[in-house]
């Protein structure tokens, strides 16, 4: 018993007669016929006796069709599945992302990855950095964008861009038409600075410390939209990064801050896990987002 035999019975039992199951198959009349006698042989018992005009199935043949159906069924249903997996119909992807790339960077790229995929299912988180990297190293993330300044053994960098933080403040402000802020331009400013467990704090901090000045802080905030939200409605200058400051053009002028202060971000994946082709697709589109984004900085 084969499953070409197999093919032509189940052919000749769902079509009623050798002449349509031969067509069904493609193949001619003569094999078909020689098939379904080499399955009788192999059974030993007939399955279908011949009359003029036709067949009709025998009892054990109607028996024995309900189980070959169901095998089929499932290799049907196999076919089906692996057509599903081939055109990521049935794929999902699930990412983690800085807040920073949530406003145009994610959406845009996502919006053209599902122009050609559109079904397979995104599943999104917005944390800090610290939140994204434990997604990815616990492997329930595929793909995680954040802030990272030291090598894991259980993640796995697979680009990273440089990125800078720039002041913000409402757009009359006396300081919102410089090319350029120091220190010493803001002492006595009412500032907003990122959370102080944030890597780029530390950076801020040591630049005022270096130049001699103390601070005013009026408030401390994460994520950066929270801070340049704050600086948008008048409660000092807030440092966020440039991503979001271009998110928040309108309501906010930007200026660049020397010293620099980095806000270098990396795309994440976990160590020894391959990325699905579906994870494997968005991330090129990630990729070129990030890398438009940052071509179109205005601030020097």
């Amino acid at each position: 018993m084969n499953q070409r035999q197999l093919m032509a019975f189940r052919a000749a039992m769902m079509h009623g007669s050798i002449t349509a199951a031969a067509k069904r198959l493609n193949v001619s009349q003569p094999a078909v016929s020689r098939l379904i006698a080499d399955l009788e042989f192999s059974l030993g018992f007939t399955l279908f006796t011949r009359q003029t005009g036709g067949i009709v199935p025998t009892r054990e043949a109607q028996e024995f069709f309900r189980e070959v159906d169901m095998m089929f069924y499932g290799l049907d249903r196999l076919t089906m599945v692996a057509e599903e997996i081939r055109t990521l119909s049935r794929a999902t992807v699930r990412f983690a992302t800085l807040p920073m790339l949530s406003f145009e960077v994610v959406p845009q790229a996502l919006m053209r990855f599902r122009a050609r995929h559109p079904q397979v299912h995104m599943l999104q988180d917005v944390y800090t950095s610290a939140r994204v990297l434990e997604l990815v190293a616990s492997r329930q993330v595929e793909l995680g964008v954040a802030q990272t300044h030291k090598r894991r053994d259980d993640i796995e960098i697979l680009h990273t861009y440089h990125a800078r933080c720039v002041c913000v403040m409402q757009p009359g402000h006396r300081l919102a038409s410089r090319e350029l802020i120091t220190p010493e331009d803001l002492e006595n400013e009412p500032l907003i600075m990122l959370a102080r467990h944030t890597i780029s704090a530390s950076y801020i901090a040591n630049a005022f410390a270096d130049h001699g000045i103390s601070p005013t802080i009026a408030a401390e905030s994460q994520p950066s939209f929270a801070a340049g939200s704050l600086a948008a409605a008048g409660c000092g200058i807030a440092f966020v990064d440039e991503l979001t400051a271009m998110a928040l053009r309108g309501r906010v002028s930007a200026v660049a801050f020397e010293p620099e202060v980095p806000f270098d971000i990396c795309i994440l994946k976990p160590r020894e896990t391959p990325l699905s082709r579906a994870a494997a697709g968005f991330l090129a589109e990630l990729v070129a987002g990030i890398e438009t984004a940052l071509a179109a900085r205005t601030t020097p």
